[in-house]
């Protein structure tokens, strides 16, 4: 596996240093450059071609996400962030996300080894894992904001529903895949892992996005057209009970797949209860969702996920089926599907 070639970017001396001291301790990482800003940013990604960039959000001049946007739509490369830990810090996190960064880490509120120590760990691990995983989810196609799908023509809906599993990283491909649902489309459950102070303003974000109602999951909740359920992450497990005319129902089990609630759990008990009316959606290629999709797919039900021998992209199978999808295709494929 090739180094991964790191730019760090923060307007503090301090915090340079000590990001770069750290990641340079990792033997697959090498920081091939420090800028203070945007300005110095942009000059370094012309010349020393990066593969990942760390990037402070709250920064004098053009601010981190003003300048991920630009980013995005001129030289699209893995971003992960750091932001602080308030309400508008969370904010600024999920707009992040949804322009296309790899993942957002709080900032430490005192710039010491000790603070930066306890996330650099999983930083070093989503460095070296975010080349292959922005390849794989994003198609190109910029950091432009989504917009809600116009009313248009009553969705010819056939029955089926939609459950999604997402990580942080797949923030933008989750918005751009609903960000066109019909307002009475097909009702959608969504599963992301992320750090749970995100998840009010992932909520309240999505709600603002898309064209269809978006509440929270809860215990004996219908499960109806033009609605988008989603989990809290950290809470209890999600399903449906039956289908049609099914309800939400919370499990308060242990973990499954080192996740709670967990993709794989949930996607296993669709296979049993509604497999010929459900299409799954993956969009991450972490330790969740795997069994699920395969649970699924054996049950001959429909199911798009990261392609299985690793190559970037994804594929929609049945059974022993598949074919590959584009990331910008994805939506439409599973509107297709749930056309009648």
């Amino acid at each position: 596996m090739a180094k991964a070639r790191v730019l760090v970017v923060d307007d503090s001396l301090t915090m340079r240093a000590l990001v770069a001291g750290m990641l340079e301790k990792d033997k697959d990482i090498e920081v091939v450059g420090l800028a203070d800003g945007a300005a110095e940013a942009r000059a370094m990604v012309a010349s020393l071609k990066p593969t990942v960039m760390t990037l402070d959000v709250e920064m004098p001049g053009m601010s981190g996400i003003d300048y991920l946007a630009e980013l995005m739509e001129k030289t699209p490369m893995p971003v992960i962030m750091f932001s602080t830990l308030t309400a508008k810090g969370a904010e600024s996190s999920i707009e992040a996300l949804r322009l296309g960064a790899v993942d957002c880490y709080p900032k430490p509120t005192r710039a010491t080894p000790d603070e930066l120590q306890k996330v650099v760990g999983k930083l070093t691990k989503t460095i070296k894992e975010a080349p292959a995983r922005f390849a794989a989810l994003h198609d190109g196609s910029g950091g432009a904001k989504v917009a809600k799908a116009a009313t248009g023509e009553p969705f010819p809906w056939n029955g089926k529903l939609v459950a999604i599993g997402a990580d942080v990283a797949s923030t933008k491909p989750l918005f751009d895949l609903l960000s066109g649902w019909p307002v009475d489309g097909p009702p959608a459950i969504v599963i992301q892992h992320m750090r749970p102070e995100l998840a009010d303003s992932m909520i309240a974000q999505l709600a603002e996005a898309v064209g269809p109602r978006v509440v929270e999951a809860s215990d004996g909740l219908p499960l109806e057209r033009g609605t988008i359920v989603v989990a809290r992450p950290g809470d209890r497990h999600v399903y449906v009970d039956q289908w049609p005319g099914g309800r939400i129902r919370l499990l308060d089990k242990p973990p499954f797949a080192g996740q709670r609630p967990s993709i794989s759990l949930m996607l296993a008990t669709f296979a049993k209860t509604a497999a010929d009316q459900t299409i799954g959606v993956l969009l991450t290629n972490g330790e969740d969702g795997g069994q699920g999709v395969a649970a699924l797919r054996a049950a001959r039900g429909f199911a798009i996920a990261p392609a299985e021998d690793g190559a970037a992209g994804l594929e929609l199978g049945r059974g022993m089926a598949t074919q590959p999808v584009k990331p910008g295709e994805v939506r439409t494929t599973v509107l297709g599907l749930c056309r009648g």
